[in-house]
């Protein structure tokens, strides 16, 4: 069934699918710095309609070249000239690609390097993890192009760092990096060597856990923050009930009664 998702015949979007079900979906427009034009967000709707029925345990989304994403193609953007209403189509594909991402219960783990700015910085934030390396810098210029963020920055960036965060680095172009991006919650892990590596790994790692278990950790997490706080106390509950009880998860359960399952330490801490 995994093989279905190598026919859909991207254009924008190179696929390897591992032999463990984790799918490496590269951004392939380089010489773009992997700026995301409307060929691109088309791709990526179609690839993350798939990935949720196709039976991929996990996605790494990374990049050709040096640059993760640099978000809106101004060219492209520039040439159009579109209507008002033609753009804010254009901004609905966008989310609807997303959301796709944010909510299809499979885990998306972004491999980040070079410019993951504007429109980069909302794809990437739409993505469960994030792993920087050291050359990764994240910024929101939309204030010095006479723009505005349209593909949910206002959502997820500002869930990420702060509203205030958020809104100087609109004003101001305040960019982060390193540590300090880390410190404010742009990406989780920061690697000296390769980010593509470090995702990889955690996209192996995630892809061992049962299906069910992530489907609700990739999904209704987000779909929680959305609801009061009474309604996602009953969410919750309703979905602990479905997965804690899930008899694929019985084997599990059983290797921690029989203590033979793996112990719960930071690494490198001994018995």
């Amino acid at each position: 069934m995994t093989q279905d998702i190598m026919a859909l015949g991207l254009t924008n979007i190179a696929l390897e699918l591992q032999d463990d079900g984790v799918l490496i979906a590269r951004l392939n427009r380089p010489t773009k710095r992997n700026a995301l034009d409307s060929v691109t967000v088309e791709d990526l709707i179609a690839l993350f309609s798939a990935v949720p029925r196709a039976g991929v345990r996990a996605v790494v989304l990374a990049a050709e070249g040096d640059h993760f994403c640099a978000g809106l193609d101004l060219v492209e953007h520039h040439r159009e000239d579109r209507s008002p209403a033609e753009f804010m189509h254009l901004c609905l594909r966008w989310h609807e690609a997303f959301n796709k991402m944010e909510y299809g219960g499979v885990p998306v783990i972004a491999a980040l390097k070079g410019a993951v700015v504007g429109g980069g910085l909302e794809l990437a934030s739409a993505a469960h993890v994030r792993v920087a390396d050291a050359t990764t810098y994240f910024a929101l210029p939309e204030g010095q192009r006479g723009l505005f963020t349209g593909g949910g920055a206002t959502i997820r960036v500002a869930d990420l760092v702060g509203k205030a965060r958020m809104i100087d680095m609109m004003l101001t172009g305040r960019v982060y990096a390193g540590q300090e991006a880390v410190d404010v919650g742009l990406a989780q892990y920061l690697c000296d060597g390769s980010s593509f590596d470090k995702a990889l790994d955690l996209a192996r790692a995630a892809a061992q856990n049962l299906p069910l278990s992530n489907f609700a950790i990739c999904s209704a997490i987000s779909h929680m923050g959305n609801m009061s706080a009474l309604d996602a106390a009953y969410a919750e509950s309703v979905v602990a009930g479905i997965v804690n009880t899930q008899p694929d998860a019985r084997a599990r359960l059983e290797a921690f009664a029989n203590k033979t399952a793996a112990r719960v330490r930071p690494e490198g801490m001994k018995d």
